[in-house]
């Protein structure tokens, strides 16, 4: 689920992009919503990650520096994104939002299998 999951996500994300930058007429949002996407797939990969290297590894303090490391990775390039690039903090959001949406599509289609 978490394959399907991650490409329905990039397809939403992807398709934010062209809509953003078509009706702001500007790349700039289209390159927010993009950025905001990366962000929130890299954040995506970095739980995953961590959940399963919980059951494999048994060195907690190992492990909690590797999750702060990834999540200050995560910092610094929002703040990149945001400050030094300028793009809009709404087309990250929006962005930010593209697992939300595949999420969405997820439950909606396993209620449809239900029924």
């Amino acid at each position: 689920m978490n394959q399907r999951l991650a490409r329905n996500a990039a397809v939403a994300c992807v398709a934010m992009t062209l809509l953003a930058a078509a009706i702001a007429r500007s790349v700039w949002w289209g390159m927010a919503v993009l950025g905001g996407g990366l962000l929130i797939g890299i954040s995506f990969f970095a739980l995953a990650s961590g959940v399963d290297a919980m059951d494999a590894d048994r060195r907690p303090a190992f492990l909690l520096l590797k999750v702060t490391g990834r999540y200050a990775l995560l910092g610094f390039l929002a703040y990149v994104m945001i400050a030094r690039l300028r793009l809009p903090p709404l087309g990250l959001i929006a962005g930010a939002s593209s697992f939300v949406v595949a999420a969405a599509v997820e439950t909606v289609s396993l209620l449809r299998k239900k029924h």
